[in-house]
Order: structure tokens, then sequence, then C-alpha cells
């Protein structure tokens, strides 16, 4: 398998941004599907589900995979550790800071 060190063409969030597509996403998280597996696992077509996985692919975040006449979509773990490294940066210290605020007023009654 050739890896590509090239960055993604495509906005990972913008991807993100349509449902049909995070669905895909999800069922791709259990491991690998045809375009015809996720047509059959989502309300849309087959020609839907592979322009949406082109869209993902492109992003960075899915990859395919020749398997005989078919091809199959994995996510892809770069890409995916990519947004997770971006959210842990922007939501990081503001998740840490909102837990160290709860545990300090846990059990703590706010005066009337």
């Amino acid at each position: 398998m050739v890896r590509s060190t090239a960055a993604p063409a495509g906005d990972p969030f913008d991807a993100l941004g349509d449902p049909n597509r995070r669905a895909i996403v999800e069922i791709l998280g259990s491991g690998g599907r045809s375009v015809q597996e996720l047509a059959d696992a989502l309300p849309i077509s087959r020609p839907a589900v592979s322009r949406h996985l082109r869209l993902l692919k492109r992003a960075g975040l899915v990859r395919e995979e020749p398997a005989g006449t078919r091809r199959i979509y994995r996510l892809h773990d770069e890409g995916i550790e990519a947004v997770r490294v971006y959210l842990e940066q922007v939501w990081g210290d503001a998740a840490a800071r909102f837990s160290l605020l709860a545990s300090n007023t846990q059990g703590k009654r706010r005066p009337r």
C-alpha cells in the first residue's frame, strides 16, 4: 500500500457537515464496507453514497482499497487522527477547565 504525504484537498469539517457523510463515517468506524453495503445501511442511493465517499476521500477521512471488482472503503487513520488532534487543541483546555470547575463545585449548594 502506498501512503500519500500530500495534504487532503478538502476540509474534513466541511465533509462532516452533512448528516449522511457523518453516518458513513460512523458505519466505517466498525470496519470497511463496499458502496453497496453502505447504500443498504442508509436511506440514500448508491450513486449518492459514491458522491459522499468521494468528498470524504478528498477530505482525507476515507480511503479505498481494491478487492476484486469492488472497492472497500475504510476510515483513513491519519485523517481521523488529524481531526482529533485539532479538536483536542481547540477544546482540550476548555474541557479541562470545565472538568476542574465541575469537580470543585460538586456537592456545593448555590446560595438562594
